[in-house]
């Protein structure tokens, strides 16, 4: 097989109600981009679609900075065509204001009952395109980490999911620790311990190229 293609989204969106208050979350990006920066050295060629983040630019990797659900999935449409794998590990925002203003609200004139609206599913549009591509989820979960894991691994129509164990102390947004187990289509599932998450990086990209590349 020629060189290996590999698509990862990283870090948290942002989907505004004004322009300085918006839906997010705590993710840093730093799964995503140690997963870019493994895969970039086992020689796959990497794109990384990254939400808002301070991480630094990754040598080797093409880098596409997003802020929204849709800018991201505007921005992995192509690059998925093209690509062998993608690794979704972005914590992209379920929701966004259905109605954004455009300046900044006062703030006695805030909506306390804003309209919302779901963003696009990023991962179950991109499988629905899928042709041979490998595709793996991620799942963060604070409770029934695996059992929830399945099923969005079954809903998505996914190769394998990652299930993110967030709720464990000094692990998971923001930490330099994670606690993972990777769970196959047919229902393996593999523990790769908490760890730093340049190691389960290392562990997670080595072990999806000799599954699916070898």
């Amino acid at each position: 097989m020629n060189k290996i293609k590999c698509l990862v989204t990283a870090g948290p969106t942002r989907e505004y109600f004004d322009p300085v208050r918006f839906i997010s979350n705590p993710s840093s990006g730093k799964t995503g981009w140690h997963i870019a920066a493994a895969a970039r050295n086992i020689g796959w060629d990497v794109s990384m679609v990254i939400g808002p983040s301070q991480l630094p630019k990754l040598d080797g990797v093409q880098t596409f900075p997003v802020t929204s659900a849709q800018e991201m999935l505007e921005a992995c449409r192509p690059i998925f065509r093209q690509s062998h794998i993608l690794i979704m590990s972005a914590a992209v925002s379920d929701v966004r204001p259905k109605y954004p203003l455009p300046q900044k609200a006062k703030k006695a004139d805030i909506d306390l009952h804003p309209e919302l609206e779901r963003t696009p599913d990023i991962l179950k549009i991109l499988s629905s395109e899928k042709e041979n591509q490998i595709l793996v989820g991620f799942a963060a979960e604070t409770e029934n980490v695996i059992e929830s894991a399945k099923k969005k691994l079954a809903d998505k129509n996914l190769d394998c999911i990652v299930a993110n164990a967030v709720g464990i102390e000094n692990c998971g947004f923001a930490s330099d620790y994670n606690k993972i187990d990777m769970i196959l289509k047919r229902g393996e599932i593999v523990d790769f311990k908490a760890a730093r998450k340049d190691v389960l990086a290392r562990r997670l990209v080595d072990f999806l190229a000799a599954r699916f590349f070898a």
